[in-house]
C-alpha cells in the first residue's frame, strides 16, 4: 500500500488543528492583555488654574484641587505661605493630603510621609512630591506648572 496519501492526510490535519490551537491561544490571550494594560491618555494642557480665594484658607489648612486630569495639593502653612503640590504620592501613585495636626503631607496607602516643603520623611515614597508655582493675583490663588 501506498502510504503517501494517508500521510498527506494525516499532515494536513495535524497542521489544521495546530493552527486552530494557535488561533484559540491569540483569542484569548490577547483580550486579556489588552484588559491588563492600561489605556494611553494625554495630559489635558494647563496653563493656570484657580484654587480659589486666598481668604478660603486659613494658616495651616489645605484644599484639594483638579489640576488638569491630575490632582493638585494647595496647603497654606502656618506662617501663611502658600505652596502647591501634584497630589500624587511617587511610590504608587495614591493620592496624598495634607494632615494639619500633624503638618505633614500623608500617603494613606502605605503610610509616606512628606514635609510641607514636599520632601518625603518616612515611609516608602522614593523621591519628593513635583512641585506646582504658586501665583496670587487679586486675592485669588493660581497654580501652575513650574518651568
Amino acid at each position: 500500500m501506498a502510504a503517501g496519501p494517508v500521510g498527506g492526510r494525516r499532515n494536513f490535519l495535524n497542521w489544521l488543528l495546530g493552527g486552530g490551537a494557535v488561533t484559540f491561544m491569540a483569542a484569548v490571550t490577547y483580550p486579556m492583555l489588552k484588559f491588563l494594560t492600561p489605556p494611553l491618555t494625554q495630559d489635558a494642557s494647563v496653563e493656570a488654574v484657580s484654587a480659589g480665594k486666598t481668604d478660603e484658607f486659613t494658616n495651616n489648612s489645605s484644599k484639594i484641587i483638579k489640576f488638569g486630569n491630575r490632582p493638585a495639593l494647595v496647603v497654606r502653612d502656618q506662617k501663611g505661605e502658600f505652596k502647591a503640590y501634584l497630589a500624587i504620592c511617587t511610590h504608587l501613585d495614591c493620592t496624598v493630603q495634607y494632615v494639619p495636626e500633624d503638618q505633614v503631607i500623608w500617603c494613606a496607602c502605605h503610610n509616606g510621609k512628606y514635609d510641607v516643603n514636599g520632601i518625603n520623611i518616612s515611609g516608602p515614597p522614593p523621591r519628593p512630591l513635583t512641585s506646582l508655582k504658586v501665583n496670587l493675583q487679586d486675592d485669588e490663588v493660581f497654580i501652575s506648572e513650574e518651568t
